[in-house]
């Protein structure tokens, strides 16, 4: 989720919009927003500011600022050194959050507009509620915004789906030095598991939910055995220069979200490299990235009308578009907008979108079949076995990076460092105008 073009927007809407911020001016005229870099559409902020006046009189200022690792946004909120409004974490940080006591309550009446949270899928109600308790659920201190799967991006010339459909292409050494591995503990234990108990799951002995929250040392000591076992594989762990490099060719596997991995196959398409997108048999996670107000928000009205207008349907479909990820609204109108008609598959995701979604031709990185999703299940917080969890990815990723793909890393960034501002933008202005044309048919 570090998409370029966003990050320079995201830079000017900061330098704009905090540039004249009045350490006097009242606190309620600001609205302090934490979020992920690259997370949001062009434009939606000055939208919201117009939202705001038109519904409640009164004007708005926007400080944004932006992180990449949940934990550092959790360490600011539990110290209580930043008073943000409304920040973004990922579902586990999110059920973290609820058991420290750190979340307020989401208003949900509004004088003036209609409660869009209301078209939340029920689907991801169901998932986000998991995280609270039947008496105080967690929907009413978190609002699902975006959500996805863990899985397999490939170059199809020189890898077949076939090899995809278990975990266990990961040690496979056939295509030893062309694996990327995304820099995160959490994909990378799930995984492990699910691959190591591959026969119990086949036997429904064992379940997806059941391995992936396993967090005994008989699990820790399995999860780095087969990690151990995949990385003589892995050419680099990637935070971000992945998708790059799948769009490129210079890797043939990455294991990645399915935004980075919708992004890819996009990009790639555009100068003649066939990527796709797979979850294994044995089954993955689905992450979810949601809207919460911090405990020592000042600004509690503006947040909750800043998450309510980002769930309205036009506002969620600019955010779709700009990130590659998917939405939680099951509006009809963001269906029809994601219907693909040069697919020739179709997907249930009437999980999702209740009868109507049944049978549609929508892509599998967005809307994964129902026969997906029922062999995927969320990871939990590892809560006090965090600790030994890090410890064993630091074992195991230590320095894999070797010379070659370092010297590889830096010519591509510095090659594609201006190519592609220009081509992201070119990128972005094509989306909108196929978006528009999809609309009109």
């Amino acid at each position: 989720m570090k998409r370029l073009y966003q990050f320079i927007v995201c830079l000017w809407v900061c330098l704009t919009m905090t540039s004249c911020y009045n350490a006097d001016e009242s606190r309620q005229n600001i609205l302090k927003v934490y979020n992920w870099a690259d997370y949001i559409g062009e434009g939606v902020l000055e939208d919201f500011q117009q939202y705001y006046k038109e519904q409640t009189g009164e004007d708005i200022r926007i400080v944004y600022q932006t992180f990449d690792i949940n934990e550092i946004m959790l360490t600011k909120i539990e110290k209580g050194h930043e008073d943000f409004d409304v920040v973004c974490p990922s579902e586990y940080i999110i059920e973290r959050m609820l058991h420290k006591g750190l979340l307020l309550p989401i208003d949900t009446t509004f004088a003036h507009s209609p409660n869009y949270m209301k078209g939340i899928s029920p689907y991801i109600l169901r998932q986000i509620n998991k995280l609270g308790t039947a008496e105080n659920p967690a929907s009413r201190y978190a609002v699902c915004y975006m959500w996805g799967t863990a899985g397999l991006l490939y170059n199809t010339q020189y890898v077949i789906a076939e090899d995809m459909k278990t975990w266990g292409c990961l040690l496979d050494r056939r295509f030893a030095g062309r694996i990327l591995m995304k820099d995160a503990y959490r994909d990378a234990y799930g995984t492990a598991m699910l691959y190591a108990y591959r026969k119990q799951l086949a036997d429904s002995t064992v379940t997806v939910p059941e391995l992936m929250n396993d967090y005994s040392p008989a699990a820790m000591d399995t999860v780095e055995k087969y990690l151990k076992l995949l990385k003589p594989n892995v050419a680099g762990w990637e935070a971000d220069f992945g998708k790059e490099m799948m769009t490129k060719g210079k890797a043939w596997i990455n294991m990645t979200w399915s935004g980075d991995a919708q992004w890819a196959i996009e990009e790639a398409e555009q100068v003649g490299v066939d990527l796709s997108y797979s979850i294994p048999e044995e089954g993955s996670n689905i992450w979810y990235d949601g809207w919460v107000i911090p405990k020592y928000a000042k600004n509690v009205k503006a947040a909750s009308y800043f998450i309510n207008f980002l769930c309205r349907p036009d506002i969620a479909l600019r955010n779709m578009e700009e990130n590659g990820y998917v939405s939680a609204i099951a509006a009809p109108e963001i269906m029809e907008a994601c219907i693909d008609t040069t697919l020739t598959e179709t997907v249930d995701a009437s999980y999702f979108f209740g009868p109507e979604g049944r049978d549609v031709k929508l892509r599998n990185t967005q809307y994964p079949d129902i026969s997906v999703v029922n062999r995927c299940s969320m990871i939990r917080d590892f809560g006090d076995k965090t600790v030994n969890v890090l410890e064993i990815w630091s074992r195991i990723k230590g320095d894999n990076l070797n010379s070659g793909i370092v010297i590889l890393i830096l010519v591509v960034v510095a090659g594609l460092s201006g190519w592609q501002i220009h081509r992201r933008i070119q990128a972005y202005k094509r989306k909108r105008k196929q978006h528009r044309k999809r609309r009109r048919r």
